[in-house]
């Protein structure tokens, strides 16, 4: 069975009850991801990761539903972002990417749905480039709210994660097309 029939199947297997298990399992495991974490004011963390895989796996609706309801345990106190952080991380330095990954989960999901991740190549092209599209929300943040400049940007919110969010993008297409590959092989 291919990624982009995912929500699908889902319907079909238990419809809801299912679906929100999902949710919440993707929203946990990007949570579990943050926490794996360097750095501040903006951290280098494996959320990226995370939602590159949640979406892709899940697909385009219930990848962004995942990361809404981890933005909501964060909201709700729970210490689920980045250094342990929690609410006051909605408006902090890095809100801008927090809320970005729905836009960022979205778009995998709407990759996988497309079958645009069935391949390593073209998923790890997509994920590279939707990765880059998170820097939009990422960096609009601090520089409407905070003042940042372009060099500030630049240098304090951009360039140290541009290789590491190219290999992220790589381990997540590696990991979703191998997991389906596999479940492939599991099932028949």
């Amino acid at each position: 069975m291919t990624i982009e029939t995912t929500q699908r199947r889902i319907a079909r297997q238990g419809g809801a009850v299912r679906a929100a298990g999902l949710v919440l399992g993707g929203s946990l495991l990007i949570a579990a991801a943050a926490q794996v974490s360097v750095g501040w004011p903006v951290p280098m963390s494996l959320q990226t990761l995370a939602v590159l895989v949640v979406g892709m796996s899940l697909g385009a609706r219930l990848g962004a539903l995942a990361v809404v309801a981890y933005l909501a345990e964060g909201a709700m106190g729970l210490p689920v972002f980045a250094n342990g952080m929690s609410a006051p991380a909605l408006a902090g330095p890095t809100a801008g990417f927090l809320f970005g990954f729905v836009g960022m989960a979205y778009l995998a999901g709407l990759a996988a749905d497309m079958g645009l991740a069935r391949r390593l190549v073209p998923a790890a092209l997509c994920a590279a480039a939707i990765s880059l599209l998170l820097y939009g929300p990422g960096l609009a943040w601090p520089a409407l709210v905070m003042g940042k400049t372009l060099p500030e940007l630049w240098g304090g919110w951009m360039a140290p994660f541009l290789l590491g969010d190219a290999i992220k993008a790589v381990l997540a297409a590696m990991i979703v097309c191998g997991g389906s590959a596999l479940l492939g092989r599991l099932r028949g």
